[in-house]
């Protein structure tokens, strides 16, 4: 991995200083204590709970396409919901309500901000999701016009605006829910290096709108959202984009995803994700389709469909630590019948997780992991898979 001057030890002291100071302060008024009440271990689960208090996620960005090095700070708000009984008879839980903001700058200059929330509508049994956000950033592109070749790489800027949302309306099975989604997307993209746009560019793309509406359908019965230890989440979804809702684009995008966990010991935990995008019609290059893996750089391998596949395990090794070990193959291809024709792309790794937060089962930790063509590490917050 690449030597860099600023230290993880650094962002994690400041971190603990600012929760210290929160910490007492929570003490002070609620006599809230951040030791649980089980086993006596460090725990944010009561002071997340009584105190409205939140996590502040410090995370080292490593993401080549980035520029490699960068800094994020991503304070998290939880609330914690008690189950309810609906006119059935059925017990329902509802799962933590999440709000937070995002800072974010990296070495090649790019920079974004934003704020999120996922939380539920009770009575209705609505799930929703809300997102906006606005970045200056600098992202690596690739193409091949020469195939004896390496792939060329092409540094472009994005000045973005992005907004999306999903509603989803849970049956009276309560892990089954659909419904409907929207993405609206307005870039401007600046060629500093070339005096003519790479080949994969069209001259509309240089100033553009993407507006996107869609629909879901969602089974879900993990048994927690941010670090499961049993249970599957499949999602079926896609998004329109056309002149009609504002779009510069025709196009469709599908996506089917399948993640799962499943308990082979009272310690080890086996994960299993699989995930297949197909875009039709016109897309805008940056949203095509694209491999998301740990170690593989963001937009390094695109077309008009990817398959990704990714195992992992967990060992609950002692206490409260974890080890975790994954590895992913996954490929990117414009047209069926050259399905596969370009050598499968690749990813393993290992990292450790922490148990947070007991009562939300919230674990946090670090993964390293390689790719093809290089190392990268990330800090995790509850899982790589979380969705």
């Amino acid at each position: 991995m690449k030597n860099v001057k600023p230290s993880p030890i650094i962002v994690l002291f400041c971190f603990w200083l600012f929760l210290s100071f929160t910490t007492a302060n929570a003490q002070k008024k609620y006599h809230i204590s951040v030791k649980d009440s089980l086993d006596g271990a460090f725990d944010l689960s009561d002071y997340l709970i009584y105190a409205h208090g939140f996590i502040v996620v410090p995370t080292i960005i490593t993401e080549p396409a980035l520029g490699g090095f960068g800094g994020a700070i991503v304070p998290i708000f939880l609330k914690k919901h008690a189950p309810v009984i609906d006119e059935n008879g059925k017990k329902r839980f509802i799962n933590p309500d999440i709000t937070g903001a995002l800072g974010m700058y990296t070495e090649n200059k790019s920079w974004m901000t934003g704020a999120f929330r996922s939380a539920t509508l009770i009575k209705p049994r609505i799930l929703y999701r809300v997102m906006a956000g606005y970045g200056d950033v600098n992202l690596s592109f690739y193409a091949n016009n020469r195939p004896n070749l390496a792939d060329e790489e092409f540094k472009l800027n994005f000045r973005s605006t992005i907004f999306y949302t999903q509603w989803l309306k849970q049956f009276n099975n309560a892990k089954w829910s659909a419904g409907v989604q929207y993405l609206f997307l307005n870039s401007k993209i600046n060629l500093p290096d070339f005096n003519l746009p790479p080949p994969f560019v069209d001259p509309k793309d240089i100033k553009s709108t993407v507006s996107q509406f869609g629909g879901a359908l969602q089974f879900d019965n993990r048994d927690n959202i941010f670090t499961p230890d049993r249970g599957i989440r499949i999602q079926s979804d896609f998004f329109w984009s056309d002149k009609v809702l504002g779009s510069d684009y025709s196009a469709w995008r599908i996506n089917l995803s399948a993640i799962g966990y499943y308990p082979i010991s009272k310690k080890l935990i086996g994960g299993l994700r699989i995930e297949g995008e197909q875009a039709l019609g016109s897309p805008p290059f940056y949203l095509k389709p694209g491999i998301n893996l740990r170690g593989i750089p963001a937009a390094r391998y695109m077309g008009n469909t990817s398959i990704v596949t990714e195992g992992e395990l967990r060992w609950d090794f002692y206490r409260r630590w974890s080890i975790m070990g994954y590895g992913g193959l996954a490929s990117a291809f414009n047209d069926w019948d050259q399905a596969f024709a370009k050598p499968v792309v690749y990813s393993y790794g290992t990292g450790f997780r922490y148990l947070l937060a007991r009562k939300f089962k919230l674990r946090m930790g670090v993964d390293v992991a390689r790719g093809p063509e290089d190392w990268a590490y990330y800090i995790v917050f509850g899982s790589n898979w979380l969705r």
